[in-house]
């Protein structure tokens, strides 16, 4: 998967917004303000932070060694670094990417899950 179909996949969904809050070359994607995947424009092969379960991480980085990695610069019991155009399935990156996004999600308060549902 390429950095423009990641970023078009992440924007089709409900109420995400992108921007550069730390700097130019690092994109991130909030849903309702909370950052669910973020991508380091300048990093090749292009490359995204993803919100993981943490038992899931552990899965996904022994299956898919050296393209699933810990988050870089984040938490990494609850965040993974995807290597976006390496060997992983298409189909995965995208679960992946809804994965992020519905815990990110989950976490909300009722106020803006509500405000995210009436969207």
């Amino acid at each position: 998967m390429d950095i423009e179909t990641f970023r078009d996949y992440c924007l089709a969904k409900k109420g995400v917004t992108e921007c550069f809050p730390f700097d130019e070359h690092t994109l991130v994607f909030k849903v309702m303000g909370k950052m669910f995947a973020l991508s380091g424009l300048e990093r090749i092969p292009a490359q995204a932070n993803l919100k993981c379960d943490p038992d899931r991480s552990v899965e996904l980085r022994a299956a898919y060694d050296g393209l699933i990695l810990p988050g870089y610069h984040m938490n990494k019991l609850q965040w993974n670094t995807v290597v976006l155009e390496g060997n992983i399935p298409n189909d995965l990156l995208r679960e992946l990417i809804d994965h992020s996004y519905e815990l990110v999600v989950a976490g909300l308060t009722k106020k803006l899950k509500a405000e995210l549902e009436n969207l």
